[in-house]
């Protein structure tokens, strides 16, 4: 729809070479694969959105058949927890970074969620203003993409 959003990035900046790790943010037009959100706290944006469920990890182990995965609990190897306290995960849109064929070690989870606070860097993902991320939420399309520059 040709707009801009002010958002943050990771604290390794953007960079041409994503390593797993690195905090940083891969450069590149990224497409838009999926989205999660928090049942028990917001309605679901759209009808093709998935619910983040207790136990519902994404894997960032490169050892692991399951890198850069939704997977579930118990899980033994390296993860992040997607039902996370704070409301940072209540709404997540999936990118296809390294993914669907995940590269050992070329980096894991690049997510669009909610900023901590404007300034603040990510780990990797970009993070939004809330109210940006509810308004692209809704108007994502199949060929929808993320532009990072």
């Amino acid at each position: 729809m040709g707009r801009h959003f002010p958002c943050s990035v990771g604290k390794g900046g953007i960079t041409n070479r994503k390593r797993e790790g690195d905090g940083a943010t891969p450069r590149g037009t990224h497409r838009l694969v999926g989205m999660l959100y928090r049942p028990d706290r917001i309605p679901a944006p759209v009808d093709w959105a998935l619910p983040i469920k207790r136990g519902d990890l994404w894997s960032d182990d490169p050892t692991h058949e399951d890198y850069n995965m939704m997977v579930r609990a118990p899980y033994p190897h390296s993860h992040e927890v997607l039902r996370r306290a704070d409301p940072l995960y209540d709404l997540v849109i999936l990118t296809d970074w390294n993914w669907p064929y995940a590269v050992k070690g070329r980096g894991s989870a690049i997510f669009i969620h909610r900023w901590r606070k404007q300034g603040h860097p990510t780990e990797g993902c970009i993070g939004l203003r809330p109210r940006d991320l509810a308004w692209i939420a809704p108007r994502i399309r199949h060929e929808t993409r993320l532009v990072v520059v």
